[in-house]
């Protein structure tokens, strides 16, 4: 009877939020700014070194049409958050959006180098002064839950996309961990 007692807890405590814990769609609101866009992330650079992206800045909350480009989020976008990491070097930058929905997300194609993805956002003073849409290399998104996670991943010196420069299949793992790591901390 103990181990049936003890199978059963464990089920319902994956299946059920922790106590106090807000239910998922919630918890973009509910938690702390710092705790949907960490200080730091640690990951692998696009050379294949260990970095720490840190937190650059967090923009305004702002409608998904002014933060998203208008393939990457389809219709019942609610509102978007963004923030902008640069790898410990201050060699690479990359702005994460998370779209907020009023219904679970669609399955976004990401496969291309530079897909439909969040506007990058620029924060002065720093490494991530000169990120802007012209200068974002690859991207990432990640439908979850009632988000869809994107990255746009580019490099800190503000140079502009060209098509077929090589450095977007890079940067394009960049983005996807960023992308994956965010929307798995909002929505587990």
């Amino acid at each position: 009877m103990y181990q049936l007692s003890v199978v059963l807890l464990s089920i319902v405590s994956v299946v059920l939020p922790a106590a106090g814990e807000p239910p998922v769609p919630e918890r973009w609101r509910a938690w702390p700014v710092a705790r949907v866009f960490p200080a730091a992330v640690s990951g692998v650079s696009p050379s294949g070194a260990r970095v720490t992206y840190v937190l650059a800045g967090v923009a305004p909350e702002a409608p998904c049409a002014l933060a998203f480009q208008a393939a990457a989020v389809s219709g019942g976008c609610l509102t978007a958050l963004r923030a902008t990491y640069a790898d410990s070097t201050h060699t690479f930058v990359a702005t994460v959006g998370i779209a907020v929905l009023d219904r679970p997300g669609r399955r976004p194609d990401s496969a291309s180098p530079r897909p439909a993805t969040v506007r990058p956002v620029a924060f002065p003073g720093g490494p991530a002064e000169r990120f802007g849409d012209r200068q974002y290399f690859a991207g990432a998104l990640l439908a979850a839950e009632r988000y869809v996670v994107a990255t746009a991943a580019g490099y800190a010196d503000g140079r502009a996309y060209q098509r077929g420069d090589r450095a977007g299949r890079r940067l394009r793992d960049t983005a996807r961990h960023l992308t994956t790591t965010l929307s798995e901390a909002l929505t587990r």
